[in-house]
């Protein structure tokens, strides 16, 4: 049976969900031309960051050479070159958006995270094009209980535009960003919780050889026997010739910090949080994700060079870790 407070409490969520979905459809902002046209070097930064070595991006001589005919820009910055920066730009009071922010949090959905993104792409961008991008408030949704808490997602929506004249029509669309947020009222906290061991490895046919390496203190790299090709992790096969013939060579056990993230959530009881995460380039030429040990998180640098320890978690849980190499006694 269904008491006067539940009723009533059903009928405020009715109403303020209607208020909300009143911003649905709402132009944020229209015509906003990027501060920064598509630029050689803005590409270069982006593609070394990210590893990738396609020539297209960088050699115009090669870019010549495809269907292209000329340099173009990864698919995947399509967000760069609308990005104003922390100030330029920003949404007024006045922004549907901005409005439909400040009425979730009086509502007591002050806490914000990202959730996901959705990029569609209808033709590379060329150097020289500047874009300009209309963005519009897609979709909120009924309150939701997640695992962080309860609240809504709101769902932006930017539609990405180049010029092609002088009227207000006369644009080609090249791409679009679906980007959405949880606004919501974190969960009480939990009593703390007593310790936990450390999750287990997960150990299959493929991974076995590896952690019997770790049991004898040895960073094993597997090495196709028919091309030479290292990996890490390792797999079934080679993903340079499909060999699925492999030996294992040990590694010397120096390496180098190429990026990192610090750890803060989610909270594990087993973890000393928060703590470093990085990715580490083995002077083997391969890489393998370890945790950072013998300095703070907050010191952790790209570029910082460390050794391979094995760290002793509990009876039956050896891992392996790194230190920085001026850290070792």
């Amino acid at each position: 049976m269904t008491t006067v407070e539940e009723t009533d409490a059903q009928a405020a969520k009715a109403e303020f969900l209607a208020r909300l979905k009143e911003f649905e459809g709402l132009h944020c902002e229209s015509g906003v031309l990027a501060l920064d046209p598509v630029n050689g070097p803005m590409i270069r930064h982006w593609a070394e960051a990210m590893g990738d070595t396609n020539p297209v991006y960088t050699d115009a001589e090669f870019a010549k050479t495809t269907h292209f005919g000329e340099i173009v820009a990864p698919a995947t910055m399509l967000q760069v070159w609308i990005m104003r920066g922390l100030h330029a730009g920003q949404p007024g009071g006045d922004s549907p958006v901005q409005r439909l922010y400040d009425l979730v949090v009086e509502a007591g959905f002050g806490s914000v995270v990202a959730t996901n993104c959705e990029q569609e792409y209808m033709r590379p961008l060329r150097l020289g094009e500047t874009v300009e991008y209309d963005q519009l408030i897609e979709t909120v949704s009924e309150e939701k209980t997640t695992g962080l808490g309860t609240g809504h997602f709101i769902t932006t929506l930017v539609n990405i535009f180049v010029r092609t004249g002088e009227g207000a029509e006369e644009r080609e669309l090249v791409g679009t960003h679906r980007f959405r947020i949880l606004r919501y009222t974190p969960h009480k906290r939990k009593p703390k919780q007593e310790f936990k061991p450390r999750p287990r490895r997960v150990v299959n046919r493929d991974s076995k050889p590896f952690w019997d390496g770790v049991d004898e203190e040895k960073l094993l790299i597997q090495r196709c026997t028919e091309c030479g090709t290292l990996r890490l992790p390792f797999g079934p096969g080679c993903n340079n010739c499909a060999s699925l013939e492999w030996d294992t060579v040990e590694a010397g056990g120096l390496g180098t910090i190429y990026s990192h993230v610090t750890m803060h959530y989610p909270k594990f009881p087993a973890f000393d949080m928060p703590y470093a995460v990085a990715l580490i380039e083995l002077d083997e030429g391969v890489r393998t994700l370890s945790n950072i040990v013998g300095i703070p998180h907050d010191e952790v640098r790209i570029g910082m060079r460390v050794a391979l320890e094995f760290v002793q978690h509990d009876a039956d849980l050896k891992l392996p870790a790194f230190r920085p190499v001026d850290q070792e006694a």
